[in-house]
Formats: C-alpha cells, structure tokens, sequence
C-alpha cells in the first residue's frame, strides 16, 4: 500500500472539487483520477497539474484506470447520476446501486485492501452497495453520511448566534436527506449547552427546529439556484481522506456500519459520530437520545432498509 496515495472515481463537479480542495490543502502524495469519460479525466489531470507550481507540496496527478487502486491507501467514489431539481436522494436508487457495484468489482479485481469512501447518493445505500459487493471489512467502507449536513448546521447555528463556526459542536444524524434529526441534548456552543444558550439570548426555542429545517432543504435549495452542490461536499470529503491519511482519529458523522443494537440497529449503515483514522472506522460513539431522536433514527433506518429490500439485494445479487 502506497501511503498518501488516493483514487477518485467519478470526475464529475463532486469530485473534481474534492480533487482541487486536496491540491489547496496537500497531505496527498498521489492523486489518481479514474472516469468513464477518459477524455475529460484526461483534461482535469493537465488542469490540476498546472495548479502545482502554486500548491503546498509536490503531488502526482494522473487520469488512470483500476489497476492503478491495487496499492491505493483511499478510494473515494464519486461516481452516479445526480440528484436533478426536485427529486429526492432515494429516487437515485436503482440506477445508482448497478453504477456503484460494476465500479466495486472493478476496485476489488484490482486486489485493493483500503479504505473506501462512498459520496454517490443516496449516501447510505450506496455504501451498504460497496460493503457488500466488496467483501471488505465493515470498519474500511464508510459514505459520507451526514458530515456535509453537520457542516451546514454548524454554519447556520454560527451565522444565527454569531459564533465562530469552529466553536459551534452540534452534529446531525441518520439518512443524509429528508428524515435526518439534530440531537440538542448533545448540540453545545463552546462548552454550555446549546439550548441553554438560547435561553439565556432570549432567543426563542422553536428557533432550532428553523434551523434544522434550512439544513435539510439546502441542498433543494442549491440545486434550485445553482444546478448542483460540490464545494461544500468537495471541502467534507477533502477533510474525511486527510483524517484518514494522517490518522487523525478525528470526529465525523459519517454513515457508518451499525450492529448488534448500537442505536437500536443492526446491518445498517446511517449517519451517526464515528472516530476516523488510518483503518477507517476506529469506532462510533454512542449518545444518548431522547425518545423522540430514537424514533427518529428508527424512521430513517426503517426507510433505508425498506428500501435495501425493494430493489438494492435484487441488483447485488443478480
């Protein structure tokens, strides 16, 4: 295994955002960009290349193919039809479940044992895709889960009680979409309590369920405005592969393997706080919900799961 080397596959604007987050940032040594349209992987690797003179620290950029993921430290997958205005993440399903399972065999013929870092939606059955096809470990596949969405609501809580947003520790959970949920109880500014900050500003408390709310349609929003979102997920991506590659053990709400009753769950990956480092999942942290984030958290299982069942099992084992 190559270290600091790390495969994207998709160069789509979420990925290339991802790849020009990382050439800002360093901490890759190699950067390996694999596409079904050859072309134009070939045009981002001579654009990012012409960025070097300016970046942080040497990288190797190169349009390449599957055999190149054999000694891959990360493979982060991009890759899917995106979400278009007014459809929701889970209308992706089908379609996106036979993309990600050709590009999994793909990754595994290889003979690749790393980390794999799912981003294609619907985030959370599209990471239960590659675990299974796979075979890997449960602690080296992970999706994007709910970081982007965590991101969002520490910059809206910021903007809202002008706090530096690095000081905002408040996290969102379960399906990155519609049936996501905030747990309060466990949503500080610094080190009080969230809610008793909002008690203490004489802000009004029904002002939290606002701001979940403005979470959950940014996207729609966005894609309204704008046709997509990739910067964002492009900077939360950049910032899951660093805690990778330097073994960070940092926090992030990641969808993650759930068994054997963590959160009342089991064969599920949801958005839950995990400890990202060099093998992937070190481990999840368990918080305590109210009964209310349970059934919350239930109701996004349920879905998904609905859903695995519906068409996803179909297609992995056809």
């Amino acid at each position: 295994m190559k270290k600091g080397k790390v495969v994207l596959v998709g160069t789509g604007f979420v990925g290339m955002s991802m790849a020009y987050s990382m050439l800002n940032r360093g901490g890759v040594n190699e950067l390996i960009l694999i596409d079904i349209d050859q072309d134009k992987t070939k045009g981002e690797e001579m654009d990012l290349s012409h960025g070097l003179p300016f970046a942080p620290q040497k990288m190797v950029i190169k349009a390449g193919d599957y055999e190149e993921c054999k000694d891959a430290q990360v493979i982060v997958i991009t890759a899917g039809i995106a979400q278009k205005p007014g459809q929701t993440r889970l209308e992706l399903v089908e379609t996106n479940t036979k993309i990600m399972k050709d590009i999994t065999k793909n990754i595994m013929k290889s003979g690749f044992n790393g980390i794999i870092i799912v981003a294609s939606n619907p985030v959370d059955l599209m990471t239960y895709v590659v675990s299974k096809v796979s075979g890997l470990p449960k602690n080296q596949v992970f999706g994007s889960g709910t970081v982007l969405d965590t991101a969002r609501l520490r910059y809206i809580i910021s903007d809202y009680l002008k706090v530096s947003s690095k000081n905002i520790h408040a996290y969102i959970m379960g399906e990155h979409g519609d049936s996501s949920f905030v747990p309060w109880e466990h949503a500080y500014v610094g080190c009080k309590k969230i809610k008793d900050v909002m008690k203490d500003g004489k802000h009004p408390m029904e002002d939290l369920n606002k701001i979940h709310q403005d979470v959950v349609n940014a996207a729609y929003e966005i894609i309204d405005k704008k046709k997509a979102t990739y910067y964002g997920i492009g900077m939360a991506l950049s910032k899951i592969v660093k805690s990778v590659l330097d073994n960070d053990n940092s926090i992030l709400t990641v969808s993650t393997y759930l068994k054997d009753g963590q959160y009342g769950q089991d064969d599920i990956f949801i958005g839950v706080p995990a400890i990202i480092n060099s093998n992937g999942v070190r481990e999840l942290l368990q918080l305590e919900l109210n009964a209310e984030e349970q059934e919350k958290l239930d109701n996004s299982c349920k879905i998904i799961k609905e859903i695995r069942e519906e068409s996803i099992d179909k297609i992995i084992n056809e």
